[in-house]
């Protein structure tokens, strides 16, 4: 099986790297066009800022080449936050895979932004999820979050109700991060894989 990590300026890639090792995958590290297209998944990961992420894809036109993959792709945090339409981090554009927009947690008393550590998610329907525990924990690290909508197939409460994960056609993402997130992220991950 050939797994590419799509190569751009984000942040974390190498908590990828080392989930996939422990699972046994062999993948790439790429932002060749050629080679993505070739693969047979792809990995689509990142920590960082919408406006400089795309700012990269877009001067490579990874922007144009992500929404045209025919494979299964995963985007984790950034990476599932620039596949949908539009970001109010840095007003962004992003490459609308997913038809929703994301935004910044609105304000609450007590509570901080940004929603980092450990938190239960629930209502899945997506097969990546099957051999997950009923309200996993998995970890978040994000101020900005994708509302619950029609492509929500995972949902986790922080101040609101937010989609923990998104799905359409060979498309997934999770606003978690699945690398760094014990057993359930490496199910994750090793259900995305199979696939």
């Amino acid at each position: 099986m050939n797994t590419v990590i799509i190569k751009y300026n984000a942040g974390n890639v190498q908590s990828v790297m080392y989930a996939l090792d422990r699972i046994g995958a062999a993948y790439a590290y790429t932002d060749s066009e050629e080679a993505i297209r070739a693969a047979d998944k792809v990995i689509f990961p990142g920590v960082g800022e919408a406006s400089s992420a795309m700012a990269y894809l877009k001067e490579r036109g990874l922007d144009r080449l992500i929404p045209e993959l025919r494979q299964p792709v995963l985007g984790t945090c950034i990476g599932m936050q620039l596949m949908c339409r539009h970001s109010d981090e840095g007003d962004t554009d992003c490459m609308g895979i997913f038809d929703v927009n994301v935004e910044r947690f609105p304000a609450a008393e007590g509570v901080k932004v940004p929603h980092m550590g450990w938190n239960s998610i629930y209502g899945y329907r997506s097969a990546l999820l099957n051999d997950l525990p009923e309200e996993a924990f998995v970890y978040f690290v994000h101020s900005y979050r994708a509302p619950v909508c029609d492509y929500t197939v995972a949902t986790c409460d922080y101040i609101t109700p937010f989609s923990a994960m998104l799905q359409k056609d060979n498309f997934y993402a999770a606003q978690f991060h699945c690398e760094i997130s014990g057993d359930a992220g490496q199910k994750v991950l090793e259900a995305f894989l199979k696939m």
